[in-house]
């Protein structure tokens, strides 16, 4: 980022119900290294439909999209990735001159995670959640061979359509013999109505091998503290968060970054 933002600055921007300061923190400490002229700030807002239109209008380079607008933006753009088109939901908007684009980086970022922890395809898993980011996690797992999941989000019409959209199970409770759960739910998230609740019961928490939660700030959510107290691998927020927002970045300048560069501009997103 350059000493001065001045009338060619890019800007980069979020959109959030709740906004923090991971992504602000993130994109800019990028730019900085790198020495980009762009510069990134987190909005909240209780008009989608302006905000998209601002993004058009003021020529807002790029959008990262968070609860609860990434399936209410996807009527308000001109196009779908098909990383977003197969989800029904979008994390991401990059503007070209004009032309806004939806992508699903959060999609990427589990599979990325799936093969870094080097869990196995044949593993049985049950997710709690069926709003947009459940759909982006068990639509990555499902597309990358991880067929043997259910969906037990609380919301029976949508866990059914998501469940059957992606041929797996649906249920009220984590089966018998789950290995892997997932939660894609606020539930645990910092500031909101269930902070201090589980999205599991402690018996299918301790009954299972691998437990990934998505909720990243905090994150040591609920969940992954009775996850750790039972000696179960876990699986955080923060590092879908880093794994996504790197995506993000690339798809806002087209440039990568390095793996050092990514390492330090996490470690400054994270710091209290």
């Amino acid at each position: 980022m350059t000493a001065r933002i001045n009338r060619n600055t890019q800007l980069c921007m979020s959109l959030s119900a709740r906004p923090g300061n991971f992504g602000t923190r993130f994109q800019n400490h990028l730019y900085e290294l790198l020495g980009l002229d762009y510069v990134y700030k987190a909005f909240t807002t209780t008009d989608i439909e302006g905000a998209v239109r601002g993004i058009r209008a003021l020529g807002i380079r790029g959008c990262a999209v968070s609860m609860p607008f990434k399936e209410a933006v996807i009527p308000l753009i001109d196009e779908l990735d098909p990383s977003a088109a197969s989800i029904g939901a979008v994390n991401t908007i990059v503007n070209t001159d004009g032309h806004l684009k939806g992508y699903n980086t959060d999609y990427l970022a589990v599979v990325q995670l799936m093969q870094r922890h080097a869990v196995p395809t044949e593993t049985r898993w049950a997710l709690a959640g069926a709003g947009g980011m459940a759909k982006a996690v068990a639509s990555a797992l499902v597309d990358y061979g991880y067929a043997n999941g259910t969906i037990v989000a609380r919301n029976m019409v949508k866990r059914a359509e998501l469940a059957d959209k992606l041929g797996i199970a649906h249920a009220d409770t984590a089966p018998e013999g789950t290995q892997m759960l997932v939660n894609a739910t606020p539930i645990g998230m910092a500031g909101g109505a269930e902070a201090d609740a589980l999205p599991f019961p402690p018996e299918s928490i301790a009954a299972a091998e691998i437990v990934f939660d998505v909720v990243a700030i905090p994150p040591e959510t609920p969940l992954i503290r009775a996850a750790r107290d039972a000696g179960r691998k876990v699986i955080t927020g923060d590092a879908v968060l880093v794994l996504q927002g790197r995506e993000q970045f690339v798809l806002y300048t087209g440039m990568q970054p390095g793996e050092a560069e990514v390492e330090a501009a996490a470690r400054v997103a994270l710091a209290p």
